[in-house]
């Protein structure tokens, strides 16, 4: 069983702020089952955005939700990454937004994270 999105972004938000980073909600979704976006700033002024992965990369394990990093990650800037996410919304409109900043430019997403095959 899958934990409410509601409950995971809460606790991801805790997890980020206690461990020395620092986050916030952006946008509120679906409390059941909304997906999961985290934008997380560089200090190049540049965002990665990391998405739930689709289900042909999944893989078992001890992580509730497996994300990945957006292609597009790391060349973004404040518009591009709005415009990214807006339409996004389009599509999904019960998505969750998280805006992490960290001077390391971590995820804090531990091994939740598959690297794409390239």
């Amino acid at each position: 069983m899958r934990v409410r999105s509601d409950i995971w972004v809460s606790a991801y938000i805790r997890r980020v702020n206690a461990s020395g980073g620092f986050a916030v909600l952006r946008q509120r979704g679906a409390v059941e089952a909304g997906a999961i976006y985290i934008t997380v700033e560089g200090e190049d002024r540049t965002y990665d955005l990391y998405v739930p992965a689709p289900q042909s990369l999944l893989e078992d394990g001890e992580y509730d939700r497996q994300f990945r990093r957006h292609p597009a990650s790391g060349t973004l800037d404040a518009l591009g990454l709005a415009e990214l996410i807006q339409r996004e919304m389009r599509f999904d409109t019960d998505l969750w937004v998280i805006a992490v900043e960290d001077r390391g430019r971590r995820h804090f997403l531990d091994a939740a994270v598959i690297e794409d095959a390239q």
